[in-house]
This record gives C-alpha cells, sequence and structure tokens, in this order.
C-alpha cells in the first residue's frame, strides 16, 4: 500500500481580489464595449475572490515591473522572458510548499526521501527545478527523480500513481511530489474568448506531498484505486500551446458539458472495479477547473453544494492554480477530518487537456 502522508501548500506574497485584476485585464486587453462587457460579467461569475501571482503588476495601475510601461503593453513579453521569470520564481515557491510538507510530518525529514516527482505545465528548463530542489534541501544525489510536465491540471493525479507504485515495489521508498504553477506568468491580451476566460481563473501556487508505504503519524490518505477516461469530443474544448508570448491557453465554454457526459460513466467505472457505488463515498475532493464544472459534476452524480465544499472553498480563496488545485482541494479535506472519520472513502477528479477525466479513490487512515 502507500499513504499520503503530509500535504503543503503555499502560495506567492501577491494576493489580488478580482476585481483589482479585472482593472488590470481591462487596461492591458483595450477590449470593444462588447468584449469589456463580458469581461467583466465573467470575473463576476467565476466564484473567485482572491489569487495569488509571483508578479506584483496585477494590482497596479502603471509603474509595471514585467510588463512594459506602454499604452498598449508592446513590445509584449516573449516566452523567453517569461521562461527567465519561471525560472527566477519556481524555486523558492516550491520550496515554501515543501517546507510546509516536511513541517507537518513527524517523522519524516528531507535526508530521508529516496524519490523526488516534480510537476509543472506552466515552466521548465534544464537543469531543472528538480535538481534545484535537491540542491536546496541537501537531498542525496543517488535520488530518483522524475519529472511530468505540460499535462495541465489533472497532472497531480500521475504524480500521486507513480509514487503508489514505488511505494508498493518498494517499502522503505519515500517518495516527496512537489507540484508548481506560475499561470499567470502567460497572461495572454488579445480580447477573445479563450483570453477572458484563463485570465478569469488561473492563478499561482504549489504544493508538496510525502507518499510512503506504510502510515505515518497523524491523517494519512490511501489511494485505493485511479481510473482515467478520455472524451475525444472534447478535445478542442481545452489545449495548451507555446506560442511565442508565452502559453497559450485553449479554454472553451463547452467544457462543462463535456465533463458532464463523461463523469457519470467514469465514477462508475472506478467504483465498480472495488465493488463500491457513490453512496459509500464520504468525503468529494473535485478540482475546481471553473464554477460551472463544479455545477456540472454536481448535477451528473447528483451531490450537493455543501458535499462540494472543499472545491468551492479553494477556488474562491485561490483560483484555478492547475495542477497544484486539486492538492489544495485535498489538503482542504484533511483539514476538516474528526477523529471518527477514519477508514472513510473520498472521492476526487480533476480535468485537462485530452480532453482527459482522471478519478482516484481515497481511504483516510489515522495513525
Amino acid at each position: 500500500m502507500s499513504f499520503i502522508s503530509s500535504i503543503g501548500i503555499a502560495v506567492p506574497e501577491y494576493a489580488f481580489s478580482q476585481p483589482a485584476i479585472a482593472s488590470f485585464m481591462e487596461r492591458a486587453m483595450q477590449p470593444g464595449y462588447t468584449e469589456s462587457r463580458k469581461l467583466h460579467a465573467v470575473f463576476r461569475a467565476s466564484g473567485i475572490d482572491t489569487r495569488y501571482s509571483v508578479l506584483d503588476d496585477y494590482g497596479k495601475q502603471d509603474n509595471y515591473s514585467f510588463y512594459p510601461n506602454t499604452e498598449n503593453f508592446e513590445p509584449f513579453p516573449s516566452t523567453q522572458h517569461r521562461a527567465e521569470a519561471y525560472r527566477k520564481h519556481a524555486l523558492p515557491l516550491s520550496v515554501k510548499a515543501a517546507e510546509n510538507c516536511f513541517a507537518q510530518s513527524a517523522s519524516v525529514k528531507p535526508k530521508d526521501v529516496t524519490h523526488l516527482i516534480q510537476v509543472s505545465c506552466t515552466g521548465m528548463y534544464a537543469p531543472g527545478l528538480d535538481i534545484d530542489l535537491i540542491r536546496h534541501f541537501y537531498l542525496s544525489e543517488s535520488i530518483q527523480r522524475t519529472c511530468i510536465n505540460f499535462m495541465g491540471c489533472y497532472a497531480a493525479f500521475n504524480a500521486i500513481k507513480i509514487a503508489d507504485a514505488i511505494c508498493k515495489s518498494n517499502h522503505q521508498a519515500i517518495v516527496l511530489i512537489v507540484c508548481t504553477e506560475l499561470c499567470t506568468l502567460h497572461f495572454q491580451k488579445e480580447p477573445i474568448e479563450d483570453n477572458l476566460l484563463a485570465n478569469a481563473l488561473f492563478a499561482d501556487g504549489a504544493a508538496a506531498l510525502l507518499v510512503t508505504s506504510s502510515p505515518q503519524s497523524g491523517w494519512n490518505l490511501s489511494p485505493q484505486a485511479f481510473h482515467n477516461g478520455l472524451a475525444f469530443n472534447g478535445k478542442e474544448h481545452m489545449a495548451w500551446n507555446i506560442g511565442n508570448h508565452g502559453f497559450e491557453m485553449k479554454l472553451s465554454t463547452h467544457i462543462p458539458n463535456t465533463i458532464r457526459t463523461g463523469i457519470k460513466k467514469l465514477t462508475a467505472e472506478l467504483l465498480d472495479s472495488l465493488q463500491q457505488n457513490t453512496a459509500d463515498i464520504f468525503s468529494y475532493a473535485i478540482h475546481p477547473g471553473g464554477k460551472k464544472i463544479l455545477e456540472a459534476v454536481e448535477h451528473e452524480l447528483s451531490i450537493s453544494r455543501e458535499q462540494n465544499e472543499p472545491a468551492y472553498t479553494v477556488l474562491k480563496n485561490y483560483g484555478n492554480m492547475s495542477s497544484v488545485t486539486i492538492l489544495f482541494v485535498l489538503h482542504h479535506v484533511v483539514q476538516q477530518l474528526k477523529s471518527q472519520d477514519t477508514e472513510k472513502l473520498i472521492l476526487s477528479f480533476a480535468f485537462g487537456p485530452g480532453l482527459t477525466l482522471e478519478s482516484m479513490l481515497l481511504k483516510t487512515h489515522y495513525q
């Protein structure tokens, strides 16, 4: 078996309200009357109060530090410029999440880690963030490491799958997973629907997990099963491409409908593999890709907004941090557990390009 024994989360120092970000976007995107009304409508309907960024520009009206101080924001930052910012900011935020993770563990120290899995879809470089983390924490130079890049919002599931397999094959293994996403480096200013949606949702954050082959002191989450589905009819609705001015998000309003048509089948296949049903589920941990996505899942699985509260809370307080977000949701779920909640089932989902639907069943365990 494997156990997620500690979850650490971190956000950058700069926090912005949705209205403040909307004002910045309006100045930068210079939308026409119709697009401006749509921009503010999308921001108001997002379900988000606050988002975080490694950049301080999103709360300013002028005197920008990352974007050009010109009326039309030209020359717009190149992909190289954004990649340099990623390299500058990714390590400190990753370290903050990992330190938080280790601080919550009573017994595991950095020197004990045997495997490192580093996850990100918003930047990369080589030698990479994984090696920078090894150097910072003085991890073993012979540590086994894996990088998961450019998979989007469901990538943390793949990291947990790998950690689960490692721990099942090596009972001495201690796996550190670090997910870091700096989505706000990739703001796009052309006032099209994809950009309006992406600019209203995405934020920066990092999360770290310790995964072990035996439960540690305190709350543990043990993966019971994973199941993946692909909705090819949604392939064009979500995509993540590298352009000359950063990474470009394709994000259609049709995504909730695509998820709605696939989520019930995905859930049934996962639970059937363990001879369980939705009545056995104690709690839900759903990736808040957007408010309408959460509502679509609730409708199809006949769950209430109250049952989905962890996802709404994370969306409201942090926005969508891509692969990091589901780990914030799991962290919130664990924080709410009471002493009698051991050996309970948690059903978790995340979604991404493909259109990919990932599911995971976890069991709570208190040691």
